[in-house]
């Protein structure tokens, strides 16, 4: 069976400056973690993989295939910050874009593409806001309608970009409930994370980067204070003392 995501020998530069640099792993089915300080590189990465920036070199494949070829089986989430709200476009309208590749010749939904947005808004808690506008919306709800509109889509693989920002405590505990649902099914995820206090309960496998891969692997093997400081740098000591005492405690150190 063909890995989910094969990143091989990934070099990105912006202005001359090495954003990604050499990077190389194969990441499995399962639940996965992509961490490291700001500016590691991470947003690029994932970026990177859906052809949102273009590689110096390196080759990225899903399932041993190109982008191209295995487009619909994989589904996106972008950062918040990076979507304009303002653009006058309804809940159920965002929700539906994750049908497109569903739809037929003609490209105008059907009975079972309305119905799968039905599911999907309810599932998400979204029901009572399908025809506001997304300006309207909290933090939370509009991170709400994202997780719908890949939901929708039936992927394979999603990749999620710091899908944790700016959420309430219950979208939290709603996201992590869903990740692992659909991890259980097969599925797989990749997010962008930056709470180092939840990795290792919500992960199964990590990619630890700074610009260069620090290390790739399950979550017992990688996410150790060495490998941390590894990719923390002088950065490492400001992190939680309380945090690294645990993580420390748990690795035997």
């Amino acid at each position: 069976m063909k890995h989910p995501l094969s990143v091989s020998q990934l070099t990105v530069n912006y202005d001359n400056t090495p954003s990604l640099w050499d990077i190389s792993f194969e990441a499995p089915q399962g639940l996965i973690g992509l961490i490291g300080p700001n500016g590691a590189g991470k947003s690029t990465l994932i970026k990177a993989t859906m052809g949102l920036v273009e590689p110096l070199s390196g080759k990225i494949l899903f399932f041993g295939k190109p982008l191209a070829e295995v487009y619909q089986r994989i589904a996106y989430v972008p950062q918040r910050e990076s979507v304009d709200w303002d653009y006058p476009i309804t809940v159920r309208d965002v929700v539906m874009m994750g049908r497109y590749g569903h739809l037929g010749l003609l490209k105008w939904p059907r009975q079972a593409d309305e119905e799968a947005v039905d599911h999907m808004l309810e599932l998400v808690g979204m029901t009572p806001y399908t025809h506001r506008q997304i300006s309207q919306l909290s933090g939370g709800q509009q991170q709400r309608v994202f997780l719908a509109r890949a939901l929708v889509q039936e992927a394979d693989l999603y990749l999620m970009d710091e899908p944790f920002i700016g959420i309430d405590h219950a979208t939290e505990t709603f996201l992590i409930n869903l990740l692992r649902t659909l991890a259980a099914k097969g599925k797989t995820v990749f997010v962008v994370h930056h709470d180092l206090n939840a990795v290792e309960k919500i992960f199964d496998w990590v990619v630890l980067l700074n610009v260069r891969l620090v290390a790739a692997g399950p979550t017992q093997e990688v996410f150790t204070a060495d490998n941390l400081r590894a990719a923390y740098g002088t950065s490492y000591s400001l992190l939680d003392e309380a945090f690294k005492i645990a993580l420390q405690k748990q690795h035997g150190v």
